[in-house]
C-alpha cells in the first residue's frame, strides 16, 4: 500500500533536526533520579538543581540507532500472538475509562470488575479485536489491589494479548505477579510474557513523572514488553499548530525511548501518540477531532524515519452516544491513519472522549476493524484475478452469479459484516426496524449470554485466589 505522506523528506528530516534541537537547547524536567543518572551516564548534560535533562545530537543519534522495527504481543493462547507492522492494522480496546454505559438500562455509571470480565469475554470473541486493553477502571477493587482489579478478570477471561497499565511499582509488581502465577513461574513468564504494559512517563510539555519512568525502567531492565504512549495536546500542552505539536511530541518521544534504549540497547518500543487540538471555545480535550487522524499520520512519518513501528489512540470520539457523530470520528481518523500506515489502533468501545465504556460502541468497532483490515489487504491483484478467461467465457449479456468461481471468492472478496444492514425497507421494518446501536447491543448479549470458552483453568484461578487474599471474583457474569 502506498501511504499517505503530509511531510517531503525535507521536512521529516527538520523536523528531526527541530526536535534535536528542543532536547538540546531547552530539555526535559526529569523527575526521576533514577532516570537523570541513567541520562547522565549515557552523555545528557543534567542539571541536578533543577532536574533539567538537555540531550546532544550525538547522544541522540547513538542510542536511535539501537531502535528496531518490530514489537510483539503475547497473549494465553500463541494463536492470537501478533506482530506489528507485520501484523496490522492491529486494533486495540480504548482503556481506563472510568464509567460504563449499562448494557440493562442505558445510563452511565461507575464501571466494577464484572464488567471488565465481560468486556473482555466479548472482546476474545469479537474477530476485528486482536489485543484487549484493560477498558475501564474497577470501582469495586479492594484496598491495595486498583490495578489486580482491573488485569485478572482481563486476563481470566480473554485468550488474546492483554495489556494493562499501573499507576505505582507496587501494583507493577502485583501484576507481574499475577503473570508468573499463571505462566506457571517467573522463569516461563519472562520465555513468554502474556501480559503488555503501557506508560505515559512524559508529561506534555518536555516533563517525565517518577511512578511511570521507574517503571519503564524497570519493565526494560527486566526485558518484559512496555512501550510509552506521547500525549501532547495543541492549544494546551503544545503550540497551537500541527508542526509545533509534531516538533514537541516528537522531541517528547525521543526522550523517553532513548532512556529504553540506554538501559537495554534493542528494546522494542512502539512510536505511539494520543495527539490533540483543543477546542480554544471551551478548552475542551478532542481525542474526535480529525486533527487526531491527521496528527497520528505525521507522526506515522516520524516513525518511519525512525524505523520503528507506530500508531496509539486514534478513533475514539466525543459523543455522549453511539450515534452519528461517535461513527464518522471513529472511521475517519482510522481510515486516515491506515491510509499513513499506522499499525497499532487503540480505537474499540469508547464515548465522551475516553470517559465511558459502550458494549455497542465496542460492536460497531469491531465492524470498523474489520474493514481497515479489508484495506489493509488491498485489491489483490495478479493475472488469475483479474479473471479474463471468466470475462470471455460469461460474455456480453452473461451473469457471473451461478459460476463457481464467484461462490469460490465471495466470502474473501467482499466482507460480510455481522452488524451492518443490507436489507430492502421493508425486510429491515419486519425484523424490527432496529438501528445500529440496537442491533450492536443484540450481539453483544448473544455473546454474552452463551458459555465463555476463554476463562481460566480451575487450578490457576485457585492459585491466584489463594495467593491474593479478597482479590474480586473476575468471573464475566451476563444474565444476572
Amino acid at each position: 500500500m502506498q501511504f499517505k505522506e503530509f511531510l517531503s523528506n525535507e521536512e521529516l528530516v527538520r523536523i528531526h533536526e527541530a526536535s534535536i534541537g528542543i532536547l538540546e537547547d531547552v530539555g526535559i524536567l526529569v523527575h526521576n533520579e533514577k532516570a537523570r543518572k541513567i541520562y547522565a551516564k549515557h552523555g545528557c548534560l543534567v542539571n541536578s538543581e533543577s532536574g533539567i535533562v538537555k540531550f546532544t545530537s550525538a547522544v541522540v543519534e547513538k542510542y536511535r540507532k539501537a531502535f528496531i522495527p518490530t514489537f510483539s504481543f503475547k497473549g494465553r493462547d500463541p494463536q492470537f500472538d501478533r506482530t506489528i507492522p507485520g501484523d496490522k492494522p492491529l486494533v486495540v480496546t480504548g482503556s481506563s475509562a472510568p464509567n460504563i454505559i449499562d448494557p440493562k438500562t442505558g445510563k452511565e455509571r461507575r464501571a466494577v470488575s464484572g464488567d471488565l470480565a465481560n468486556i473482555a469475554f466479548l472482546i476474545n470473541e469479537l474477530p476485528g479485536f486482536d489485543v484487549f486493553s484493560t477498558a475501564t477502571l474497577a470501582d469495586d477493587a479492594p484496598h491495595g489491589q486498583f490495578s489486580l482489579s482491573r488485569s485478572y478478570p482481563a486476563l481470566k477471561n480473554c485468550l488474546k494479548p492483554v495489556r494493562t497499565n499501573t499507576p505505582s511499582m507496587e501494583d507493577l509488581l502485583q501484576i507481574l505477579e499475577l503473570g508468573f502465577i499463571m505462566a506457571g513461574s517467573k522463569e516461563a513468564y519472562q520465555e513468554r510474557p502474556l501480559i503488555t504494559h503501557h506508560c505515559c512517563p512524559v508529561i506534555s510539555p518536555l516533563t517525565m513523572d517518577v511512578e511511570s519512568t521507574e517503571a519503564i525502567m524497570y519493565l526494560t531492565e527486566n526485558g518484559f514488553p512496555a512501550y510509552a504512549t506521547i500525549v501532547p495536546s495543541a492549544g494546551s500542552t503544545a503550540p497551537m499548530t500541527m508542526a509545533g505539536t509534531l516538533a514537541l511530541g516528537n522531541a517528547e518521544f525521543l526522550a523517553a525511548n532513548l532512556l529504553t534504549q540506554m538501559i537495554r540497547p534493542g528494546t522494542p518500543i512502539i512510536y505511539a501518540v494520543l495527539p490533540t487540538v483543543t477546542d480554544m471555545r471551551s478548552g475542551a480535550y478532542v481525542p474526535g477531532g480529525i486533527e487526531n487522524g491527521m496528527l497520528i499520520m505525521a507522526f506515522c512519518q516520524m516513525a518511519r524515519f525512525y524505523g520503528v513501528p507506530s500508531g496509539g489512540y486514534v478513533g475514539q470520539t466525543n459523543s455522549q452516544v453511539n450515534d452519528s457523530q461517535a461513527g464518522y470520528e471513529t472511521g475517519m481518523n482510522t481510515t486516515s491513519a491506515l491510509l499513513a500506515g499506522a499499525s497499532l489502533f487503540n480505537m474499540g468501545g469508547l464515548l465522551g472522549g475516553l470517559m465511558a465504556f459502550d458494549f455497542a460502541k465496542a460492536v460497531i468497532d469491531n465492524d470498523i476493524a474489520l474493514m481497515l483490515k479489508r484495506v489493509e489487504k488491498g485489491l489483490e491483484f495478479s493475472e488469475e484475478n483479474m479473471s479474463l478467461d471468466l470475462i470471455k467465457e460469461v460474455g456480453p449479456g452473461g451473469n457471473f452469479l451461478d459460476k463457481k468461481h464467484t461462490r469460490d471468492r465471495m466470502r474473501s472478496t467482499g466482507l460480510m459484516p455481522a452488524l451492518a444492514s443490507r436489507s430492502m425497507r421493508p425486510t429491515w421494518e419486519d425484523q424490527g426496524a432496529l438501528d445500529s446501536n440496537a442491533r450492536a447491543l443484540k450481539i453483544a448479549e448473544n455473546i454474552l449470554s452463551k458459555p465463555n470458552p476463554a476463562v481460566l483453568a480451575a487450578d490457576i484461578d485457585a492459585k491466584i485466589q489463594a495467593r491474593f487474599e479478597g482479590i474480586v471474583a473476575g468471573d464475566a457474569v451476563w444474565n444476572q
